[in-house]
């Protein structure tokens, strides 16, 4: 009688990749004296996709304090999006203006 043939198995252990992350930033409006009110608002709800409240409070705080926190995104992302909203500031002539800053 012969022992059965057992294969060989293989254990291949599962290898995490550390992936690193790309750093988070703060997106933040800044005030002018030009851009209508309902511009911004319309800005903040196509490109930063805040809600119609969310929007117009932030727009409020921009207009009395100067400037306002508008949201945190992933580098790449919050320069895409500025980048955006000044291109369609700029199609109006408006001089919009939003920077950020690292979390």
């Amino acid at each position: 009688m012969t022992a059965p043939v057992v294969p060989e198995i293989e254990v291949i252990e599962d290898q995490e990749e550390e992936t690193e992350l790309e750093p988070l930033y703060r997106v933040i409006i800044h005030n002018d004296d030009v851009t209508p009110m309902d511009f911004v608002v319309q800005v903040l709800k196509t490109i930063f996709y805040q809600s119609n409240p969310k929007a117009y409070e932030i727009m409020l705080i921009a207009h009395i304090t100067g400037l306002a926190y508008v949201q945190t995104l992933p580098k790449s992302e919050a320069d895409k999006r500025i980048n955006k909203a000044h291109f369609a500031a700029g199609l109006e002539g408006y001089p919009l203006h939003f920077s950020m800053e690292p979390e």
